[in-house]
């Protein structure tokens, strides 16, 4: 439940939202009856959500919004006023507060209002997984607080402005995450988030793209067409890949930042843009300004506010706080209940150099999800080349047992289908048990024991007619032990159909 304060000098107001609140089964509501009470109380507890009145005695809504945020940027606070008060309403929005609400309080709008800033709110939790840093020139803003306080502190001051946003990092570090985040906490909110993939828009079908056509305006073009700039208008268009985009356009992306208009191909008219840029790059751009190949003057124009995304492998440390994380995602997607990971796997995890960086971490959890059959992620459940990387031995993660008996599995006769094998597998037909005969004088036990896998998989492909999950399905092989040793032993299962 998230826990909700509601602060107004009018009591019955008060009980109101109180009430509608309440009967959601959503929210644990407290009562504030002016700012200075509501500032003591957020100080002593722990609330997510704030809703704050603007005229009060002792201290207006406007000035407990500064104190609740100092204490606490990450609380997520609404304005209730009335229609005479507007604009500090508006001004509370651009000093932190997620949106305001105009009484009389309308129940159903008011819960909309606070599950959507809800959803906000777990935006920038996500993105704290990424754990971007803002810097303004060369100097770090953020210092040395918690984690989310840190995005918080990001995405409040970005939250403030409508300057573009350059977010830097390697492929798989979060970009649109965070840039998703800010778009869902800023004053752009209400509009769409529009994301484009520079690298994967074919150079001369860049400009239609971004600023549309006219009908006729080129061959092929036999109809308009409202480009992405058009079509996110109010709210954030997120380039991604921006190091991609050809010089050419960027010499016409730099205009419309600088001059919040343009021109679809074709037209003559000119259109305005009220769009937020937020765009992302893994690509070194002061090397690439070097060698022409990215311009200077568009550089410090998206460098206003640029977010830095660490790679998962320079901090490793946050490994168990993101495995959480995913854990609690594919818990919730797949209505599954793991607990946690084992600390040999987690162990594992934290060896590896994790080149796909977090975006590489989530599919592992999600592929330990798909296995994982106890209430733990173990080291079974994790794919092999994690578990190589670590050192791990993978054959000694899997049980051995007993072969099952000829009528639980279907397989009647394996005698041996090799003459040279060192053993021989088969069924005594007077007392119907398994019986393995062992050739030669030399015993080696890693020979013997591969023999044995090897004639036991040939047998049970031919059995099931190489059939692989009715093979692993009744020879009691699990899927991905069976596909590992057939490509282990050089053993195809197509010689095995009938």
């Amino acid at each position: 439940m998230f826990k909700v304060l509601v602060v107004d000098d009018d009591s019955g107001l008060r009980l109101s939202v109180k009430n509608t609140l309440s009967s959601t089964g959503k929210f644990n509501v407290e009562e504030a009856f002016d700012g200075v009470d509501a500032v003591e109380k957020v100080k002593s507890s722990n609330y997510k959500i704030v809703l704050l009145d603007v005229d009060m005695p002792r201290m207006t809504g406007l000035e407990a919004l500064k104190a609740i945020k100092k204490h606490d940027p990450s609380i997520i606070v609404l304005i209730l006023t009335a229609y005479a008060n507007i604009n500090d309403a508006v001004k509370a929005v651009k000093e932190g507060a997620y949106n305001y609400v105009q009484k009389p309080v309308k129940g159903d709008e008011l819960v909309a209002m606070v599950e959507k800033a809800i959803y906000a709110y777990s935006m920038i939790s996500d993105a704290a997984a990424s754990a971007p840093m803002l810097k303004e020139s060369d100097r770090k803003i953020i210092g040395n607080t918690s984690q989310m306080v840190k995005v918080f502190n990001v995405i409040s001051r970005l939250s403030k402005v409508d300057t573009p946003v350059l977010i830097r990092g390697a492929s798989g570090t979060g970009k649109e995450l965070v840039a998703r985040a800010i778009h869902h906490n800023s004053s752009f909110k209400d509009g769409k988030f529009v994301a484009i993939n520079c690298s994967a828009i074919p150079e001369n079908l860049f400009e239609s793209e971004l600023f549309g056509h006219e009908k006729g305006a080129f061959t092929g073009a036999d109809q308009r067409k409202i480009g992405k700039f058009q079509f996110a208008e109010g709210g954030t268009l997120f380039l991604d890949e921006l190091g991609d985009m050809p010089v050419l356009m960027q010499v016409k992306l730099l205009r419309v930042l600088q001059e919040k208009v343009f021109s679809p191909i074709g037209s003559h008219r000119e259109i305005e843009s009220n769009v937020r840029v937020i765009a992302a790059t893994n690509r070194p751009l002061e090397d690439m300004i070097k060698t022409g190949t990215f311009r200077e003057d568009l550089y410090y124009r998206l460098n206003v506010m640029p977010i830095f995304l660490p790679s998962l492998y320079e901090r490793k440390e946050d490994i168990p706080r993101l495995v959480d994380l995913f854990i609690q995602k594919f818990n919730k997607n797949q209505g599954k209940s793991i607990t946690g990971i084992q600390p040999e796997a987690l162990s594992v995890l934290q060896k590896h150099d994790w080149p796909g960086n977090i975006r590489e971490l989530e599919n592992i959890i999600e592929h330990a999800f798909i296995l994982e059959e106890s209430g733990q992620i173990s080291l079974s459940s994790l794919p092999e080349p994690i578990l190589m990387s670590a050192g791990v031995d993978i054959d000694s993660l899997i049980i051995e047992k007993p072969a099952p008996k000829a009528a639980a599995t279907g397989i009647k006769d394996m005698a041996s289908s090799t003459t040279d094998s060192p053993i021989e597998l088969g069924i005594n037909k007077d007392s119907g048990e398994e019986m393995v005969k062992i050739h030669g004088d030399q015993l080696d036990f890693n020979k013997h024991k591969e023999a044995f896998e090897r004639e036991f998989i040939i047998k049970a492909l031919q059995t099931f007619k190489g059939r692989i999950n009715q093979t692993a399905l009744h020879a009691n092989i699990p899927k991905k032990t069976l596909l590992r040793k057939i490509e282990k032993y050089g053993i195809n299962a197509r010689d095995y159909v009938e």
